[in-house]
């Protein structure tokens, strides 16, 4: 697959997600990506670093006009740490930890996310507004409760299965509650 048109999928699958989650400048988009899955391989056996600059290009594209900080999801050889921005952690009271990610142990779109922030840094947990999963990378620990499934046109970036979600705020109550209909 072109690397063009793995770009022009990731952009249209994160304003699709976008058109849906409300999203303010200020919130986090966490991205779980398997390199691997994408190139149509095993998650885990042919991590590629053209694909996640394009995957990253994408998603950067689309998300720093609205102010919305990237988040990269590491792999498991990384106990799927975050690499993000460190006006970011500072903003959310995330505490950074020490760790470079590789290609093979953080993964491909981790170790170009380190490489392309402006001043990128490691946390182990975050708390993302929405997001993407490529390739079954598993992003629920890091995404607000409530995650809410968002479905979208776009169902594969290259050859990986996408699954996306943003957060709504808890419902607290009980039959005689009334939410904010723009907060749902």
């Amino acid at each position: 697959m072109e690397l063009k048109e793995i770009e022009q999928q990731t952009r249209q699958a994160v304003s699709q997600v976008l058109e849906q989650a409300k999203l303010k400048m200020g919130d986090v988009f966490v991205i779980g990506c398997s390199t691997s899955e994408v190139g149509g391989e095993k998650i885990g056996s042919a991590s590629s670093m053209d694909i996640a600059g394009a995957i990253y290009r994408g998603a950067h594209a689309v998300l720093e006009p609205h102010g919305i900080f990237l988040a990269a999801q590491c792999c498991e050889h990384l106990n799927r740490a975050i690499i993000i921005e460190s006006q970011a952690a500072q903003d959310c009271g995330y505490e950074p930890v020490n760790v470079l990610p590789q290609p093979k142990a953080g993964g491909s779109f981790a170790t170009t996310c380190w490489q392309n922030f402006a001043e990128p840094v490691a946390v182990e947990h975050i708390r993302a507004n929405a997001g993407m999963d490529i390739g079954g990378t598993l992003i629920g620990m890091h995404l607000k409760e409530v995650a809410v499934p968002v479905r979208i046109a776009q169902k594969k970036i290259g050859e990986a299965s996408l699954i996306c979600a943003r957060t709504r705020l808890k419902f607290i109550g009980g039959v005689r509650a009334h939410y904010q209909e723009d907060a749902l």
